[in-house]
């Protein structure tokens, strides 16, 4: 669990970036291993992400943070990553081996793969082309908002879904590449897909408690 940022902090920093505060819950994941288990907790993260993302309705949405991606930035970005993870999952299996082979070690753990993340990030790591393009003017609209929130949702809900067509032999002996940290086994672009949809809510509520840097 990632502990939130307090409510003091939060409204200072919101104030400071003319957004409203916004609280964040915990994030609904223990230690998943399974399939199913992580089918399950995916499952919690979308609707408490949904939970989060919506309360930035009108300009909220759209309006940079400080320096830092929009709330909109956020939420595109991480449809542009889960989409490509809900897609392969739904491929035959014998295409993901002729493509990237048999994964070469063991799987690491939910934990391992989120601190081996952390890792990355610290060593320089960025979204690269999974970064959201900018969206002009005319486009920040109530129905674009809506739709990319349609999006994330469908996204996350498709990878979770497909999760239920693996066996657990498969996850682990089969593979994806991931564009910064390099060939994971299906089972850790599961774990890292989990977790990659609570990272960005948390860092955008980090922003909110701390204002323009």
């Amino acid at each position: 669990m990632t502990a939130a940022p307090s409510d003091d902090a939060a409204s200072e920093g919101a104030a400071m970036l003319g957004l409203r505060s916004v609280e964040v819950e915990p994030a609904p994941i223990g230690e998943p291993w399974t399939a199913a288990e992580i089918a399950r907790d995916l499952t919690a993260v979308r609707a408490w992400s949904a939970r989060f993302w919506q309360r930035f309705d009108g300009p909220e949405f759209f309006a940079p943070m400080g320096e830092a991606w929009s709330p909109a930035d956020h939420v595109r970005h991480l449809v542009k990553s889960n989409r490509p993870v809900a897609m392969a999952l739904g491929l035959p299996k014998a295409v993901l081996l002729l493509r990237f082979g048999f994964a070469r070690r063991p799987s690491a753990s939910y934990s391992q793969l989120v601190a081996r993340y952390h890792g990355e990030l610290a060593a320089g790591l960025k979204a690269g082309p999974y970064a959201a393009s900018p969206l002009p003017p005319e486009r920040q609209t109530a129905e674009e908002r809506q739709r990319s929130l349609a999006n994330l949702d469908e996204t996350a809900a498709t990878v979770a879904s497909a999760l239920g067509k693996w066996s657990e032999r498969a996850l682990d002996r089969l593979r994806l590449p991931h564009p910064g940290m390099g060939p994971l086994t299906v089972r850790e672009m599961a774990f890292f897909t989990l977790y990659h949809n609570t990272h960005h809510v948390f860092g955008a509520a980090r922003r909110l408690a701390t204002g323009p840097s």
